[in-house]
């Protein structure tokens, strides 16, 4: 079972996430963040605190098929910061990025995770996937951040597509989608 749960910043949706699997023991976290400063540190901290200590963690935006193992379900959180990952080591420093290079990054990106979507079907496992819905608010005012929610929005499209459940949270309540 695959299912993608998103919804705006603050939401709800690490917590409904992590509650699907509460009473699981066999869940392994695929963490996506990288800790870069101290703002990020308290996040990871908080976020860590949260999720029972018999969970596995597994950290990474690269090759996600490493984190199967033994364990039936799955949790990557999230695939935003996983997209923002990747699109800054692929454009590093650029402060415009054309279309070849945001079709890479896009490109890149779904190839890390349908690669895991897939194996994890293969392995008749489970996986959950927390994602921001970034396209709800203005037009960034920036090239870069354009670029980002243009770039995050499609991955999003084809993930929701490859899901058999997609779950939005407005004000920490989920709506079924799908």
């Amino acid at each position: 079972m695959i299912t993608l749960i998103t919804g705006g910043a603050r939401s709800g949706k690490s917590t409904y996430a992590e509650s699907i699997y509460h009473d699981r023991t066999d869940v392994v976290y695929i963490a996506t963040s990288r800790i870069e400063d101290s703002e990020m540190a308290d996040r990871v901290m908080i976020h860590q605190s949260t999720r029972p200590s018999s969970w596995r963690t597994f950290e990474g935006n690269y090759e996600l098929k490493e984190a199967i193992g033994s364990e039936s379900c799955y949790l990557l959180d999230c695939m935003t910061v996983l997209s923002s990952n990747i699109m800054f080591d692929l454009t590093k420093n650029m402060d415009k990025i054309d279309i070849k290079t945001q079709q890479t990054v896009e490109e890149t990106i779904c190839c890390e995770l349908i690669s895991l979507i897939d194996e994890i079907r293969e392995q008749n496992k489970n996986l959950i996937l927390v994602t921001n819905e970034v396209g709800l608010s203005i037009v960034p005012e920036h090239h870069i951040s354009r670029v980002y929610r243009d770039i995050l929005g499609k991955v999003n499209q084809k993930i929701a597509a490859l899901s058999d459940e997609v779950t939005v949270l407005f004000c920490g309540l989920p709506l079924k989608l799908k």
